[in-house]
């Protein structure tokens, strides 16, 4: 079984990363992670990647990055991933609102909210995460 991890080079993205390695620990599972766009390739991608999982304390958890069809957006590349029949869980970032923008979630989130096979867990960042 994995856990599928959304990554974006935001606060709201970064943020959902140790929720989702700490998730994969308690669970005895994989990571797979999916990166939005190119930022797969950027330095900080496995920087933040290890941060993550050693705040988590989950040191132990293996993880692969899923291989990019460029055809796709992020959502759609997300949805896809949680029809995998060993897929368990997707974790995804979700920005803090206003009572008011609660109404509203972000395109991203609420699509893979309304048309993702598998649980979905949208994680807040921490409070005192810059933004």
């Amino acid at each position: 079984m994995t856990v599928v991890l959304s990554y974006m080079p935001t606060t709201e993205g970064r943020g959902a990363l140790p929720f989702g390695f700490a998730e994969a620990r308690m669970r005895n599972t994989d990571v797979v992670v999916v990166a939005d766009g190119d930022s797969s390739s950027s330095t900080d991608f496995v920087v933040d990647l290890e941060t993550a999982r050693s705040t988590a304390g989950a040191d132990d958890v293996n993880y692969r990055v899923a291989e990019k069809d460029n055809g796709l957006s992020h959502a759609d590349a997300l949805i896809d991933a949680s029809y995998d029949d060993d897929v368990e869980l997707l974790v995804i970032g979700q920005r803090r609102r206003s009572p008011v923008g609660k109404l509203l979630t972000g395109s991203v989130v609420q699509r893979v909210l309304l048309d993702a096979q598998c649980p979905v867990v949208a994680v807040k960042p921490p409070v005192r995460a810059a933004v």
